[in-house]
């Protein structure tokens, strides 16, 4: 049997209100106001596609060993890097083995995430691979005061591929591709650019999807009342209503999109809407899923007895529970950069990144793994020659130790006005790991007046900083305090 194996989730904490949009900028275009309703995700000012994708599979891989990964697809439009295997970092993020694995990247369409999951179910099904995880992932920029900035939305979904205990069979796929184009970005622009709504709603969501799934019950003798959900992105409440009108799906048997409390995460959507129909799923259930740009892929899955064994996550749902209302217009503004700030003179710092040093401590950097003494036990990061047991000091005796998935409390913190960051004051301190050891990290998703020693904190992968002169993101891993509305 292939099929889904697992599924993680990721959202970021903050929401805007689309009326807080509206208030602060309707001034300037006033047809926003027709769109107010609901609220959007939004990535913090250290997140990106990359450490969006990172957290949902981690999410995806709970309760599972990260080294049997035979494959990475990642799926995203807004990739950091256009010549890097942006695949590359998320799998190394995993501290995922070296060898007999397959990383790559899907990209430059909206169903890329669906293509990359009927490309990983293709693998597993001819022999090729045992298991593939799938990750789409999308932080899309927009220009102010758009239609397009109260339609989209930041987030991830992770699904994990394989033929052992398949919790939702794959039952087939089909497919249409066509230039169609709703909106394109081209090479080096910053922002999308969108046609005319009514042409997007009419012949593109509104006829290519039915043609999709229609072709999908033609090919494989299924009946459109035989599924539980049916899930297709769609903005357009309206068009949304009436695909599923024209198809003869129950009220019922539609997947919420999502756009009042998300919004529209891009390359993700599709797998986004997926996780949610599965966190709410039972045996027998058969979902039929949609991923629509320059054409449609068509998937349908059935829900086996697996899926009560899965270990619980945190997922869309739990994600979306962990909301913070992000209230300050400017602020969403900066971390978007869409505005310009003056970071002062400590901001200036552009040093070149040693691609050499990144490569030889890429498990220490990317994958936050330290080491663990063989001869006491004690877990240290970063690792040195010598154990930091005063008991023991054994020297260049040590195994790989992972600390991005331990638990930790803060020891110690402080505040920095003067340090250069996006979201003054800076918050940093002394985390401490369960099962020993402990490490000086920057704390993101808290403000400062919310973090207390003692505090449980985790770990998320984040962007650490980018080099604008010469195009390079560079990533690490910052502490997530466990504060109300936060992860």
């Amino acid at each position: 049997m292939v099929g889904i194996t697992s599924y993680g989730g990721y959202i970021p904490r903050y929401r805007i209100s689309r009326m807080l949009i509206v208030q602060n900028m309707a001034w300037y275009f006033p047809v926003i106001m027709a769109v107010a309703g609901g609220e959007r995700s939004v990535a913090n000012w250290d997140e990106d596609s990359v450490s969006m994708a990172v957290a949902a599979a981690y999410d995806c891989m709970t309760g599972r060993d990260r080294k049997e990964l035979e494959g990475l697809y990642f799926a995203s439009a807004t990739m950091p890097f256009a010549d890097r295997v942006n695949a590359g970092i998320v799998a190394a993020a995993l501290n995922m083995r070296e060898e007999g694995v397959v990383n790559a990247d899907f990209s430059a369409c909206m169903k890329a995430g669906t293509t990359a999951a009927i490309s990983a179910l293709d693998a597993i099904k001819s022999g090729a691979r045992n298991n593939t995880l799938v990750v789409a992932s999308d932080q899309r920029r927009t220009k102010m005061a758009t239609m397009l900035e109260m339609f989209y939305g930041d987030g991830a979904a992770a699904l994990l591929f394989g033929n052992k205990d398949v919790i939702a069979e794959f039952k087939g796929s089909h497919s249409v591709n066509c230039d169609f184009i709703d909106h394109y970005k081209g090479y080096g622009k910053e922002f999308d650019y969108s046609w005319e709504e009514r042409w997007v709603r009419d012949i593109g969501y509104g006829k290519i999807i039915p043609e999709a799934i229609n072709g999908f019950l033609a090919k494989s003798g299924m009946k459109i009342g035989d599924f539980n959900k049916v899930i297709y992105p769609c903005y357009f409440s309206g068009t949304h209503a009436s695909i599923a009108k024209n198809l003869g799906i129950d009220k019922q048997n539609v997947q919420d999109n999502m756009h009042n409390n998300c919004g529209d995460t891009g390359t993700a959507h599709p797998l986004v809407l997926l996780v949610a129909a599965l966190e709410e799923a039972k045996p027998g259930d058969k979902l039929l899923v949609a991923g629509f740009g320059q054409g449609c892929d068509v998937m349908a899955f059935e829900v086996t007895e697996n899926i009560k064994k899965l270990k619980p996550r945190m997922g869309i749902k739990g994600s979306l529970a962990r909301k913070t209302e992000l209230a300050n217009f400017q602020k969403y503004a900066k971390f978007r950069d869409l505005i310009v700030a003056d970071l002062g003179i400590r901001g200036e710092a552009n040093p070149n990144t040693a691609l050499t040093v990144l490569w030889r401590k890429r498990k220490m950097i990317l994958g936050l793994v330290g080491a663990k003494c063989k001869k006491c036990g004690t877990p240290q990061y970063p690792s040195y020659p010598m154990c930091v047991n005063p008991e023991c000091w054994a020297v260049q005796n040590f195994e790989d130790y992972e600390f991005s998935d331990k638990a930790g409390k803060v020891l110690m913190f402080t505040g920095d006005m003067l340090s250069a960051t996006v979201d003054p004051p800076a918050v940093y301190g002394l985390v401490h790991f369960e099962g020993g050891g402990r490490t000086l990290f920057d704390f993101t998703d808290c403000d400062l007046g919310q973090v207390k020693v003692g505090m449980k904190a985790k770990m998320s992968f984040r962007l650490k900083h980018s080099d604008e002169a010469r195009g390079f993101t560079g990533y690490f891993w910052k502490a997530v305090p466990q504060v109300e509305g936060g992860a």
